[in-house]
Formats: C-alpha cells, sequence, structure tokens
C-alpha cells in the first residue's frame, strides 16, 4: 500500500473509532421516552427548529417533530448525536442528552434550518 492510501485507511480507521466516545453523549430512541422522563419538544414547523435553541438539563429527552408537509432530517452538527434519518409530517425523533455541553444541529436537506440544545 502506498503512503496517501495508508494515509486515507489511517483517517477513516481513527474516525471510526472516535464515533462511540462522541455518540456517548446523546442517545437516539426507537420508541420515545420512558414514563415519567423530563421530555422537551421541538416542533419543525415553516422550515425552522421552534424553539431554535433550548436549554435542557443532563438526563433529559428532547423530542423534534415534522409539523411541515416537507421532509426533514435533524443532524448533528459533529455527530455528537445521531441523525433523525427522513423525518415525514408526524414523524418524531427522540434524542437523550447525558452530558453537558452545547449540541448545535441542522437539517441535512435544509441546511438554513439550524439549532442548538444546551444541556447544564
Amino acid at each position: 500500500m502506498n503512503a496517501p492510501n495508508a494515509f486515507k485507511v489511517l483517517c477513516v480507521l481513527l474516525v471510526v473509532a472516535a464515533l462511540p466516545n462522541a455518540m456517548r453523549n446523546a442517545s437516539a430512541l426507537e420508541a420515545g421516552p420512558p414514563k415519567g422522563a423530563k421530555v422537551y419538544q421541538v416542533a419543525i414547523h415553516n422550515f425552522a427548529f421552534e424553539p431554535k435553541n433550548l436549554a435542557v438539563p443532563s438526563g433529559a429527552y428532547v423530542v423534534w417533530t415534522n409539523r411541515d408537509e416537507e421532509p426533514h432530517v435533524v443532524t448533528s452538527a459533529g455527530a455528537l448525536f445521531p441523525s433523525s434519518g427522513a423525518l415525514d409530517t408526524g414523524d418524531s425523533h427522540t434524542v437523550m442528552f447525558s452530558k453537558p455541553g452545547t449540541y448545535t444541529y441542522y437539517c441535512s436537506i435544509h441546511p438554513m434550518m439550524v439549532g442548538t440544545i444546551t444541556v447544564h
């Protein structure tokens, strides 16, 4: 293997190794938050996240729900939490935030749509 290809392989391996650590800050749920959990809502409406900025305590769940007629994808800047996949009208994506920090996100279909979750 030549040096440029070896470097590319090393870079891919480093990124793959770092992903599990980044994903420990937050985790997505298929079934939604458990009963009695601290849950905060973000509506996706008129091509915007409402609220755009949200502060939550550590251990809280954030649920994004698409209220638009167009699909949207909630995508973490920096891959700090799992992306939603395409959300059609009425679909939701839930993430539990376990560590304090600032989590910026956007719609990967409409990148002008941005928001921030601040976990304290």
